[in-house]
């Protein structure tokens, strides 16, 4: 057994978050609100503490006040929810047309989304040196200026959030190549909106370029990107509409409707 410092109150954390779940267990569990003193009974917990923990979640917006002492489950957990489901379904929509986009290519086939000014590579589909075909879940993340997909994202991004991600990350760059000035950048945008590609010329790794397009929802969002990397003097232009048709067939099995996209 580790000595745990006497100093450190252990318990208290931990049995807030317990306490957390079991109300929103019990908030679940019925689809109007409660009233504080029903939550309090029913969690076993004193109505001071329940209230206490209510107004935290309620501040979160993962709890609802209707009105003054009645609480339901909150919007937050929709949208949390959403994001997980979103995720779940690209993945499960991706892998198929992604392994074959691998086979026709023989190049790094990517699946990535946006998480804050970053984005997250969550599935490759690649070879194994022996020649094995492998689709793997992967976290690497990477800001969104110096990567492909990141720019699709921001070529979606009105002109102000645009300037605000600039403001708030700097624009630092990995290589020489890097667009780490906001006109060159916006110049960038303006062609990725144009052509609906985005590419990254050796600009976050010398030595690798990438061309990535839109996968898009039912509600036509931009929701993650697909992209193909290769070494920097074999990327070929022709993958361009396979890769092309691999996100439009990602889309379609999300419920994106081409016509009604603007």
């Amino acid at each position: 057994m580790k000595a745990i410092d006497p100093n450190i109150p252990v318990t208290p954390t931990v049995q807030v978050i317990e306490r957390m779940f079991a109300l929103i267990d019990v908030l679940a569990s019925r689809e109007e609100a409660m009233s504080l003193k029903e939550i309090s009974e029913k969690t076993g917990l004193h109505p001071s503490t329940t209230h206490r923990i209510l107004n935290d979640l309620a501040t979160g917006r993962f709890v609802d006040r209707p009105e003054p002492g009645s609480y339901r489950l909150g919007m937050r957990l929709l949208e949390l929810g959403n994001l997980v489901k979103g995720r779940l379904s690209v993945r499960d929509a991706a892998l198929a047309p992604m392994r074959e986009l691998h086979r026709l290519t023989q190049q790094p086939v990517n699946l990535s989304l946006r998480q804050g000014d970053e984005i997250v590579y969550v599935e490759r589909a690649f070879s194994e040196r022996s020649g094995m075909q492998v689709v793997r879940a992967i976290g690497g993340r990477a800001p969104l200026h110096l990567t492909s997909v990141g720019k699709l994202f921001l070529s979606v991004d009105d002109p102000q959030r645009v300037r605000a991600y600039a403001m708030r990350t700097g624009l630092s760059g990995q290589t020489k190549n890097s667009l780490t000035d906001l006109a060159l950048l916006e110049r960038e945008l303006s062609k990725t909106r144009q052509y609906g590609v985005a590419r990254d010329n050796e600009e976050l790794e010398l030595g690798v370029r990438c061309m990535a397009v839109g996968i898009y929802d039912d509600q036509s969002r931009l929701i993650a990107g697909l992209s193909i990397s290769a070494p920097a003097d074999r990327l070929d232009e022709n993958w361009l509409p396979k890769l092309q048709n691999t996100a439009t067939a990602i889309s379609s099995a999300l419920g994106y409707k081409a016509a009604n996209h603007h």
